[in-house]
């Protein structure tokens, strides 16, 4: 027996015979070439930024942001009905459009729906029964149904304006209350819930300043099978 350690075996993997499976495999992943993903995708964004193309759509992006804010806060804005108080004439989860435009330019009608800003009275009792005060400054949507100068009254479940009974076809049902007669002060509505017996609304509350009105609602626009102004005005 040779002492020769050259001689001595070892352990080794068999080379691999042409045309194998592990031949073609370590031929593909030597031709295969290492991919930089990252540095790949950031070169791109680079480029696309420098190119004419990128800085036409990011001016394009921001032309379209600052339209779409100024619509939000100067003509209309989308708000969500999230009770029943204004039942039947807004669903819980109905979408609908406020404008904010016409407030500045012609009065307040009855019978118009209105958003607003609730008054400092509604915000007391709101803090006072659930102890929450984010509550009480959440945007409110009710029907102006007195402006100033109105004599308003609600005997024997119906709404006397000026002494005449009004036909009221929106509301859900008569009024299981009483109210005034009270006039309405200037530069003052009068709002109610159209739900008028499940309706935190200024028969509770009080008259509501012109001042904090939003805008009007003019329609509603989700879900399809509901888009309309039906009842509004």
């Amino acid at each position: 027996m040779s002492d020769n350690k050259n001689d001595s075996p070892v352990d080794r993997k068999p080379a691999s015979e042409p045309g194998s499976k592990a031949s073609l495999r370590n031929k593909w992943e030597d031709e295969t070439p290492a991919s930089e993903p990252d540095a790949g995708f950031l070169e791109g964004i680079k480029r696309w930024f420098n190119s004419d193309e990128g800085r036409e759509d990011v001016k394009t992006y921001f032309i379209s942001l600052f339209l779409a804010l100024l619509l939000r806060f100067t003509i209309i804005e989308p708000r969500f009905i999230p009770s029943l108080s204004m039942y039947p004439t807004f669903e819980v989860g109905d979408q609908l459009a406020v404008e904010k435009v016409t407030k500045r330019i012609k009065p307040f009608y009855r019978t118009e729906v209105v958003v607003f800003q609730p008054p400092q009275a509604f915000r007391d009792i709101v803090e006072n029964q659930y102890g929450d005060k984010s509550k009480g400054k959440e945007a409110l949507i009710k029907r102006i149904v007195a402006v100033e100068g109105d004599k308003v009254e609600i005997k024997n479940g119906k709404l006397l304006i000026n002494d005449i009974e009004q036909e009221e076809a929106y509301t859900a049902e008569d009024a299981q209350y009483a109210f005034g007669p009270v006039l309405v002060p200037p530069e003052n509505v009068l709002v109610l819930g159209d739900n008028r017996n499940h309706s935190l609304d200024g028969h509770i509350w009080g008259f509501l300043p012109t001042k904090n009105v939003i805008g009007r609602a003019v329609f509603v626009y989700w879900p399809p099978w509901r888009v309309g102004n039906g009842g509004m005005f």
